[in-house]
């Protein structure tokens, strides 16, 4: 069963996270059906449904990736645009693959991404340290990215997204690629976060991410050809 939805902050007037019959057309295409949701703070959605039942082309709008066709969407009270800085601060997704350097060892990135906000370099190297360990991947930090195995990488894609700072978190299925003893210490830093008041949207085909994380579930159908 999804976890107990914890009680709304009496200081947030607004949820974290708030769609309103979003709906996605491209090419004439239905990318997405109208959905609707709300997340706030330390609340977990996980969106579930089949493959093509726009899952990723939701988070997608979320983060401000792409244009809804239909329908409105606010993250912080604000309409979503990665080009704002106030938005980028407000809002850590993991949409497919991360972008990296190969002349950048695994350590050096997550402080590269302490360094983007402002972390003092100390700081950062501590917290980038501390996040590895974390992840069992202490033992990698030295190598670089193109030498990681594959669960290794999907760690690797989680870090740098948990190194920012961000009230909301958007994840297109984290369980990629992990076998459960690595899904299980993802859980664990998720519902650290959650617990922290991040308010978490997951796009999963993982029953265990749901019954573990999840506050609240929206399932999707694939529209009708």
């Amino acid at each position: 069963m999804p976890r107990r939805r914890p009680s709304r902050s009496p200081e947030t007037e607004h949820p974290l996270v708030r769609f309103d019959e979003v709906g996605v057309v491209r090419d004439g295409i239905v990318l997405l059906l109208e959905a609707s949701g709300t997340v706030d703070a330390g609340e977990t959605l996980a969106v579930t449904g089949p493959n093509g039942a726009g899952k990723t082309t939701l988070l997608r709008v979320l983060a401000g990736l792409w244009t809804p066709t239909a329908g409105t969407v606010r993250i912080a009270g604000r309409e979503p645009d990665d080009r704002d800085r106030r938005v980028r601060a407000d809002l850590a997704a993991l949409i497919g693959p991360p972008q990296t350097a190969r002349d950048l060892t695994v350590v050096e990135h997550l402080q590269f991404v302490g360094a983007t906000w402002g972390t003092p370099a100390d700081e950062a190297r501590r917290k980038a340290e501390a996040l590895l360990d974390r992840l069992t991947l202490s033992h990698l930090a030295m190598r670089f990215p193109h030498e990681l195995s594959s669960g290794q990488t999907q760690l690797l894609a989680l870090a740098l997204t948990l190194a920012r700072p961000g009230r909301v978190l958007l994840l297109d299925e984290p369980e990629q690629r992990l076998d459960e003893e690595r899904l299980g210490l993802v859980i664990d830093l998720l519902r650290e976060r959650t617990g922290a008041g991040t308010a978490l949207v997951m796009a999963t085909h993982s029953p265990r991410l749901v019954e573990e994380l999840a506050t609240s579930r929206l399932h999707l159908e694939e529209a009708a050809a």
